[in-house]
C-alpha cells in the first residue's frame, strides 16, 4: 500500500534554518549585492522578503538560511558590504515566517 503524504504546511516543523533580518539603504542594486554574495559563497538562500521602511530610506529584509558551519563566515561578509547597516539573528521569527510559507503555499 502506498505510503499517503500527511505533511501539513502549517504544523511546525524541526528546523535547520536561521532567519537574519537586514538592515539596509534602499536603492537600486543592494538586493543583487546580497544575492550575489550568497551566489559566490555557495550558499543557498531558502526565502527573502524586503520591504521599505523609514519613509523608503532603508528597507528591511528578512533571509531564510541554511543553518551550516558556513553561516558565521556569510554573517561576516555581510557585515562587509557598505549598503548593509544592521545584521541580526531572529529566531523568534521562525513562527511568522513558517505562517507566512503556509499562505504562500495556499494562494501559489
Amino acid at each position: 500500500m502506498p505510503a499517503t503524504d500527511t505533511h501539513n504546511p502549517s504544523e511546525a516543523q524541526p528546523v535547520n534554518t536561521a532567519i537574519l533580518r537586514l538592515t539596509v539603504n534602499n536603492h537600486p542594486g543592494v538586493m543583487l549585492q546580497i544575492c550575489g554574495l550568497f551566489v559566490r559563497r555557495n550558499f543557498n538562500l531558502e526565502g527573502i522578503f524586503c520591504s521599505a521602511v523609514d519613509q523608503g530610506v532603508t528597507s528591511c529584509i528578512w533571509l531564510k538560511v541554511d543553518e551550516t558551519d558556513k553561516l558565521d563566515q556569510v554573517i561576516k561578509q555581510l557585515t562587509k558590504l557598505e549598503d548593509v547597516l544592521a545584521i541580526e539573528e531572529r529566531p523568534d521569527a521562525r513562527p511568522g515566517v513558517s505562517e507566512m510559507e503556509a499562505m504562500m503555499a495556499r494562494i501559489g
